[in-house]
């Protein structure tokens, strides 16, 4: 029996690689599928940064893809799927077109600029960096690849912000059938424990205007409950843009790209119960669904534990978070 590590590595045919610059708090990461996948993608979120999600339309063409990139630097991290494309075509793999093998390799990215040093971000050299590393060993988790300079709680900015970071997670459905999920948490919102519905992290009091609602590092504000509040009507026009969610949920459940789509919709239901707010106009959200295997599944039952394995990658991704850019993260204090 397969050692069980909950992460998307679980899943057969799924190599994970991070790469990172620890002091500019940026980084990529490659889910790698060097067999090819069934693909779907997901965008909720009304200000997103991506490559290449129109070619896994069921209406299009190519049927497979051979990575995901997720990655920090806003719209210039697009640039580090170019080093995995580079590298996986020296390995031979991708779409043969008869005259050369182009590999397929969507990516997403998120915003986070605003933390450490804007002018250095994921670029072709760290995407090589990032699948050269790519393994099917338990990827870590927090500050680490698409996670490291991930954030939450930023309606006031960052002052008053924690440090999220990248978390996974796996669950068995039986019969030989594994769902599996990979986030990096940069949400405009707080991260929410759906088991209890309190904030874990979030947006932190303090003195905002004449709000002075409690110690600054231990409570919470509460973003919707903000969004409402005078103060907080006051930035809902100016609020920080440093935002997204991006991740993948894969499987060893044989999917059509119809059904993978309808998977990486499903999964969007884990960010909702994990976040509060999810899917603003101030986010990006993007999940892709990876399909790696022959096994037979029911698709609502898939999607379904789809969005929970998210949900708990989320959770594992704010707990795992250290400090970092001044900010507080929940493994390790400032």
């Amino acid at each position: 029996m397969a050692n069980f590590y909950n992460a998307i590595t679980d899943v057969s045919g799924i190599e994970v690689g991070h790469a990172q610059n620890e002091e500019a708090l940026t980084g990529c990461t490659v889910i790698l599928c060097r067999k090819g996948a069934v693909a779907g993608v997901d965008v909720r979120g009304s200000a997103p940064g991506t490559r290449e999600t129109d070619l896994l339309n069921p209406l299009n063409l190519v049927q497979k893809v051979h990575a995901i990139v997720l990655a920090g630097g806003s719209a210039f991290g697009l640039d580090a799927a170019s080093g995995v494309v580079r590298y996986l075509e020296e390995k031979k793999i991708g779409f043969n077109t008869g005259v050369a093998k182009v590999p397929i390799v969507p990516s997403a990215i998120l915003y986070d600029l605003a933390i450490a040093s804007a002018d250095v971000r994921p670029d072709s050299a760290m995407g090589y960096q990032a699948v050269s590393s790519a393994s099917s060993s338990p990827p870590l988790q927090g500050n680490v690849g698409a996670g490291t300079g991930a954030t939450v709680g930023k309606m006031f900015g960052m002052k008053f912000a924690m440090k999220a970071g990248l978390g996974t997670s796996s669950i068995n459905l039986g019969a030989g059938v594994m769902v599996g999920a990979i986030v990096a948490v940069n949400p405009y919102g707080d991260v929410i424990d759906p088991s209890t519905g309190n904030i874990i992290a979030g947006l932190r009091t303090g003195k905002l205007g004449v709000l002075k609602i409690g110690d600054k590092k231990n409570l919470f504000a509460d973003t919707l409950s903000m969004m409402k509040h005078p103060i907080g009507k006051g930035v809902l026009g100016i609020a920080s843009l440093s935002n997204t969610v991006i991740g993948v949920v894969a499987t060893n459940a044989k999917l059509t790209k119809a059904q993978a789509t309808k998977v990486a919709q499903m999964a969007q239901d884990g960010i909702a119960r994990a976040i509060r707010p999810a899917h603003t106009m101030f986010d990006g959200d993007v999940i892709f669904a990876l399909s790696t295997g022959t096994k037979k599944a029911d698709i609502s039952t898939l999607g379904a534990y789809a969005a929970e394995a998210m949900s708990q990658a989320i959770i594992r991704g704010v707990q795992s978070a250290k400090s970092a850019g001044g900010l507080i993260g929940l493994n390790q204090d400032l």
